[in-house]
């Protein structure tokens, strides 16, 4: 009995060994980057799990004065996994301009990652008179940008007395496609040595055309208080206010067009992107019949999912089949702007051994930073398919198509030649199985044909892939009345798929169940085909919305951290 007692001890503590060994991963964010030296900024702690002991914030105060800090945790439970992220966040100000580094903080054994913040100078007295208690500033960088690259349109709302609400209306700007980034950001500044507390908001704007654009004035409304009268019972106090409009300034953008050294097909600009390759196993020990998978995926820095090219295009060789799926399109909001992915996945099975090219992959693409044309390409790769073990050399049996999704999450096994008594036994249980099977074949076929609901569903997939072809078409010719009919049919079938009445009766109601671009864009057509005025319509911006709103359905229902992996730009 003491010996059981002694092995399930040991048992026991070789179980806990490693969650006891293990430490907790802490980084280390700010809310922005750069700031200013009399600006306040938020240092973010956040940790995987609960840490050995409490932060020492003390080697901190050798470059920031610590203003306050507060701290948060949050558990979730995803299928079957359990997840815990502990948050300290410290509002600091810098001492000194500089590069500054935020040197490692320990909590007690473990310890988080150093970082860096960039502190600039004071900012420069502003054109205000310091009596303005309540007023907007707004820049956009670059402002002389090209066609179809990312403005970071920053609004700032400096005020010094306290708001009961208000409301900013969102920027305009014809011709553009405009995307806001993360949550708002506060902190506390100086303007010609008065204390102004900041709310800073930032955008993506996309031109989609070149030539002078004006992104009109933000009107902010605001119920401004003024004092605080108590009642005579000293209990309920009444609030006054007095309504404060403030306005800011236009912004003027002088959007460039393509410079002419750019030779790529399609035209796309961006700050960072990135072009890859994977395959599930060994490209060059492939064995014939069996499937692997490529993946392919490109992440660019400052794009929409819309610009982003197909990747699997190439033509190949008639004994490789290949069963794409349907790529995966993803944005991501930072402070520092849009980050776009794609992601293309592609079963490749050879029929016949041999050794197969698949043809280079090229992205053209302008680089906003350095100004000139790049390209990123995967070169020629050459893949090898082998025999598989026991089989001969002549042509492999028809293959039956495996999704790229199911080839990837199983492990493909090799089987050693076996001796001859074995073989005899394999050949009589593969005979029953396909006796088996074509009795179970024969059964289905004298019962009748297929049940009509499995028919449906196959016909509406091949009705929905049409109606988006005929919208797709519609959309190139810039035909007004074919995008009209285009969508109304699409949105029938999926009224129909779900069962629901009167969801396509007009353009109006599909634009009710789409995200805001594209419902801008339904609405615009709407316009063109009843307004009072003729006027020529574009298609191409109602088909990119069309597409990216799909792709956001599928954000919604991700988790945002997928993408963090990925950007190793």
């Amino acid at each position: 009995m003491n010996m059981i007692k002694k092995l399930f001890f040991l048992v026991l503590l070789l179980v806990l060994a490693p969650a006891t060994a293990s430490a907790a991963q802490i980084s280390v964010s700010f809310d922005r980057n750069p700031v200013s030296v009399d600006e306040s900024f938020q240092i973010i702690f956040s940790a995987d799990d609960t840490p050995d002991n409490d932060p020492d914030f003390a080697p901190l105060e050798q470059d920031f004065e610590i203003l306050g800090q507060s701290q948060s945790s949050n558990s979730s439970w995803i299928n079957g996994q359990a997840s815990k992220t502990i948050q300290w966040t410290l509002s600091v100000m810098a001492k000194h301009p500089g590069s500054l580094v935020v040197p490692t903080i320990q909590f007690g054994d473990d310890a988080s990652q150093a970082a860096s913040i960039l502190v600039t100078q004071g900012t420069a007295n502003k054109a205000v008179d310091t009596n303005d208690e309540l007023f907007l500033e707004v820049d956009a960088a670059p402002q002389s940008p090209y066609v179809q690259s990312q403005v970071i349109y920053t609004v700032r709302l400096y005020r010094r007395v306290d708001i009961a609400q208000a409301g900013l209306n969102e920027p305009e700007l014809s011709d553009a496609v405009i995307e806001k980034l993360g949550d708002d950001s506060n902190y506390n500044t100086q303007v010609s040595g008065v204390n102004y507390l900041v709310t800073e908001r930032k955008y993506a704007i996309f031109p989609q055309k070149s030539g002078s654009l004006t992104i009109k004035p933000l009107l902010l409304t605001a119920e401004v208080v003024s004092n605080n009268r108590p009642n005579f019972n000293g209990f309920f106090n009444s609030q006054i206010t007095k309504t404060r409009k403030v306005l800011s300034k236009p912004v003027t953008l002088d959007v460039k067009p393509a410079p002419a050294a750019f030779t790529g097909k399609h035209w796309l600009s961006a700050e960072q992107l990135v072009l890859k390759e994977e395959w599930s196993g060994d490209s060059r020990q492939m064995k014939v019949g069996e499937p692997l998978t490529r993946t392919l995926t490109v992440l660019a820095n400052g794009a929409t999912v819309g610009q982003l090219p197909e990747l699997n295009g190439g033509k190949i060789d008639e004994q490789l089949k290949t069963y794409p799926d349907q790529p995966v399109l993803q944005e991501q909001k930072k402070p520092e702007g849009l980050i776009a992915f794609r992601e293309e996945k592609i079963a490749v099975i050879p029929s016949k051994a041999g050794r197969y090219t698949l043809p280079a992959i090229e992205i053209p693409w302008f680089n906003t930073q350095s100004q000139k044309m790049e390209i990123a390409k995967i070169p020629e790769t050459t893949i090898t398919a082998i025999a598989a073990a026991g089989s001969q050399s002549a042509p492999a049996a028809p293959v039956t198509p495996i999704a790229p999704t199911t080839v990837e999450a199983r492990k493909i096994e090799t089987v050693p030649t076996a001796q001859a008594p074995q073989q005899t036994i394999w050949l009589w249980i593969s005979a029953f199985l396909a006796s088996a099977w074509l009795m179970t074949l024969v059964y289905f076929l004298t019962k009748g044909p297929a049940k009509k609901p499995v028919i449906e569903k196959d016909d509406r997939a091949i009705r929905l892939a049409d109606c988006v072809k005929n919208l797709k078409k519609a959309c190139a010719d810039n035909n007004a009345i074919a995008a009209k009919d285009a969508l109304l049919a699409w949105a029938q079938q999926k009224s129909s798929a779900k069962k629901e009445d009167g969801y396509a009766a007009s353009l109006g109601a599909i634009a009710e169940q789409s995200d805001a671009r594209l419902r801008d864009e339904i609405l615009h057509l709407n316009q063109v085909l009843y307004g009072k005025a003729a006027e020529p319509w574009n298609g191409k911006k109602l088909f990119q919305a069309f597409v990216e709103n799909k792709a956001r359905k599928k954000i919604t229902a991700a988790d945002d951290d997928k993408l963090e992996p990925l950007y190793r730009l």
